[in-house]
């Protein structure tokens, strides 16, 4: 009788579940974020994972950029290193004020104030000038835009401003009869390079071209560095086509000579007041 107590007893703690386990929590689930990170555009177009989704935007730089561009809201980019650009946008094509688009080939990576100034100038100055050619301007060709480097490349030295999306390579003008014209080629009528060169010292903190180092002999740099002072740097040298290239009888024109005499006289250039500047035209940045 004692045994069948002792196994009533045990029969009942069995079912009261006085000796049973307590049942494991479930694990929490995991965090979703709200957004992922964005893959973009690293070193020379290369992808990376350090951008960040698009926040704070469209800014009030964005709403007058989208007056004047085809351009896409980037993500921020965070890297790699000091590399960067807070507001990126991708500038694919800049508008005319009669709506007609002018492409950048390819589409460039630049932080919104770059591209507003660059597209401004282009709207401005530049299609106003190609259009006296005859046939307005199709597109421009992008030599480089946003890329993670020094200056030219050179180990140790001073961060480009491509590296911040402050910078622009301009290589080549592309009219819509088809013709290329490349701003450093000296058969360029004269008169027009000078309008562009005046136009692009004015507008921008620093130019390059022809003259600063043989790196900018074939395309123009133009980024828009602030330095003390208003201070600026113009190195766009507007060379000449040698004498024994195109020289023919005593006595005749050259084909240069020609095409600059034949192509009118540069549109005026809008002079507003800037503030105090210095420009200089030292050989080297």
């Amino acid at each position: 009788m004692r045994l069948f107590g002792i196994l009533l007893a045990w029969l009942g703690l069995a079912c009261t579940g006085g000796w049973a386990e307590t049942a494991p929590s479930p694990r929490p689930r995991p965090l979703v974020a709200a957004s992922q990170p964005s893959q973009g555009l690293g070193d020379r177009g290369r992808p990376n994972s350090g951008l960040t989704t698009v926040t704070d935007r469209p800014t009030e730089c964005d709403a007058r950029l989208l007056t004047m561009a085809v351009v896409a809201f980037m993500p921020r980019l965070t890297g790699p290193g000091v590399c960067g650009i807070e507001d990126a946008v991708e500038l694919r094509a800049v508008l005319l004020a009669d709506g007609t688009q002018v492409a950048v080939m390819p589409p460039a990576l630049l932080r919104c104030p770059m591209a507003e100034s660059f597209s401004s100038w282009l709207r401005d100055d530049v299609a106003p000038q190609a259009a006296r050619l005859g046939s307005p301007l199709h597109a421009i060709e992008n030599d480089d835009s946003y890329e993670c480097r020094t200056r030219n490349g050179v180990r140790g030295a001073t961060l480009s401003e491509h590296a911040r999306g402050n910078a622009i390579d301009l290589r080549a003008l592309r009219l819509a009869d088809g013709r290329r014209l490349e701003l450093t080629d000296v058969a360029l009528a004269l008169p027009m390079r000078v309008a562009l060169r005046e136009s692009a010292c004015r507008r921008f903190g620093t130019v390059l071209g022809p003259s600063a180092d043989h790196r900018h002999d074939g395309h123009i740099h133009l980024d828009m560095l602030a330095r003390r002072g208003g201070y600026r740097i113009c190195e766009w040298d507007l060379r000449r086509p040698p004498p024994a290239a195109s020289a023919g009888r005593s006595g005749e024109e050259t084909a240069s000579t020609m095409r600059s005499r034949a192509f009118p006289a540069p549109l005026p250039l809008p002079r507003p007041a800037p503030p105090p500047e210095r420009i200089n035209h030292s050989p080297k940045l």
